[in-house]
């Protein structure tokens, strides 16, 4: 029995399971978007984006089995605990299932943004991830998962109108995903303080873009009360800039591996106060409530299984 909790726990830290929670909130956001956010549809894609996001982290230990045995000999893969082959067997079988609960979930509609994201993910862990286009092909899965969340929410309408619907969220998870991703590449060796300012600069404009409708209402509003959308989003921007921002600007004070490493974990969760922050300007501020809560224990599980 012990054997097996530990080989359970291994496998969790092969696909940084508590990370995973960073991922319902694309799908949530794109469907609030979409004006229909909570849905049997939307739960069943909550659930595909899920698999492809843990697919997508085994694959990456496979990929970097030589890698992380200088930089990261501790990861499960080259420490020994998990086999490579296991880790590639993993990724496989999470990839299915998730391209079967889009199927199940929205049928072709589920799978035209399965596929495509599934394709990205695949091909940035075998090829893309250590090239100038790495950044952009992760930011742009991203982006992805929030748009088959707008696909889910609109059945039976024009798929051209779902995606226009989605897509200002998508740019915005797909820009902070961005930053994200210009920061991993230094979180082993550190890099300059430019590289985390820029990034803070802008996580900085898209808190603001994702604020902005709900600050323009709270300068209408005046002196009248606000709207619970307007305090909920203008709230959880807040709370994503005070998360990853301040991460951030520890990591401009000093550019060390640790501190960027520290600063892509907190980029990884503070995913979930901009999701919520775009969930509730949308018009579901109880959704994005949820999502708020969540965080602070995402954050807790990331004590015991780093995110990154």
């Amino acid at each position: 029995m012990r054997d097996q909790r530990a080989r359970l726990s291994d496998l969790a830290l092969l696909v940084r399971a508590p990370a995973a929670l960073s991922v319902p909130g694309d799908v949530l956001a794109g469907a609030a978007a979409a004006g229909n956010p909570l849905t049997v549809r939307t739960f069943g894609v909550m659930g595909s984006s899920v698999c492809l996001y843990w697919a997508g982290m085994a694959l990456n230990d496979y990929a970097d089995a030589t890698v992380d045995a200088v930089e990261r000999p501790e990861r499960p893969v080259p420490s020994g605990r998990v086999p490579r082959r296991t880790a590639l067997a993993v990724a496989g079988g999470l990839t299915a299932a998730g391209l079967g609960l889009a199927a199940v979930a929205g049928g072709r509609r589920g799978l035209l943004g399965a596929v495509p994201l599934t394709g990205l993910v695949w091909a940035y862990d075998l090829g893309l991830k250590d090239t100038p286009a790495g950044a952009a092909a992760m930011a742009g899965a991203r982006g992805l998962d929030v748009l088959t969340g707008a696909l889910a929410a609109t059945h039976g309408q024009p798929v051209g109108r779902a995606l226009r619907r989605g897509a200002g969220p998508a740019a915005l998870v797909g820009a902070h995903t961005y930053t994200l991703m210009t920061l991993s590449r230094h979180e082993i060796h550190g890099a300059r303080a430019r590289v985390p300012a820029a990034t803070l600069a802008a996580t900085t404009a898209t808190a603001l873009a994702t604020a902005a409708p709900a600050l323009r209402q709270f300068t209408r509003s005046i002196p009248r009360r606000s709207t619970p959308t307007t305090l909920a989003t203008a709230g959880a921007a807040l709370a994503y800039l005070g998360a990853y921002g301040s991460a951030q600007f520890k990591a401009v004070r000093k550019p060390s591996g640790e501190y960027l490493r520290r600063a892509v974990g907190a980029g990884i969760l503070s995913l979930m106060p901009l999701q919520a922050a775009l969930t509730a300007r949308a018009g579901a501020p109880v959704a994005a409530t949820v999502l708020g809560v969540a965080h602070p224990l995402a954050r807790r599980l990331a004590r015991r299984i780093s995110p990154t």
